[in-house]
């Protein structure tokens, strides 16, 4: 089964599950899979499909840009397809470095403005897969995902600020975003663009 998007076809593969509802996804080789229970009918498939081409849209656009991410080097929110290296080693020691040492400074920072929070949580970095940052209430320890490094350092402020809050907050109340506000206003944006 195939799908037309903007001129282009797309694969759909279906997925028949034990499962009440229908959901639609695009994974990274850009096939739209549908999870649904085993009695849904073809013609109810297509159906679907063609109501929801927008969103899937969406979806492929999304899946794109990440491709395009992977095939490309990113520094602090600034891309190039091409980089010179002596060795891969160096390289990676270098980043290594660079890393620590802005994420550290920029914790750092932030953390000596924030008044609420008294005693400073432990800071951790290291790769996540789907989440920015992760502040563990047990042993008071803000951990960033290494990744960070990829973007600017408003969003890495961000997401440091984030987890500050939950120091004080540990949830997503308004009283947790009033206080993200107080020490990065334009935190809507910035969320809106690490999620694209």
């Amino acid at each position: 089964m195939f799908i037309e998007i903007n001129g282009k076809n797309y694969p759909v593969e279906i997925i028949k599950k034990n499962n009440k509802n229908t959901y639609i996804r695009v994974d990274e080789n850009l096939v739209i899979k549908i999870t649904t229970n085993y009695f849904t009918s073809k013609k109810y498939i297509s159906r679907l499909l063609e109501e929801n081409k927008k969103s899937i849209e969406k979806m492929l656009n999304r899946q794109l840009k990440r491709k395009e991410k992977c095939n490309t080097f990113f520094y602090l929110g600034k891309s190039d397809d091409k980089i010179y290296i002596p060795n891969i080693n160096k390289f990676n020691k270098w980043y290594k470095n660079q890393i620590n040492e802005i994420f550290s400074e920029r914790y750092n920072i932030i953390f000596n403005k924030f008044t609420e929070v008294s005693n400073c949580p432990i800071l951790k970095i290291r790769t996540m897969k789907t989440r920015w940052g992760v502040y563990n209430k047990l042993r008071h320890s803000v951990t960033l995902n290494s990744r960070l490094i990829e973007y600017s350092i408003e969003k890495l402020d961000y997401v440091i600020v984030h987890e500050l809050s939950h120091v004080i907050h540990f949830n997503h109340s308004s009283e947790f975003w009033n206080l993200v506000s107080k020490y990065c206003p334009e935190y809507k944006r910035i969320r809106k663009e690490l999620k694209e």
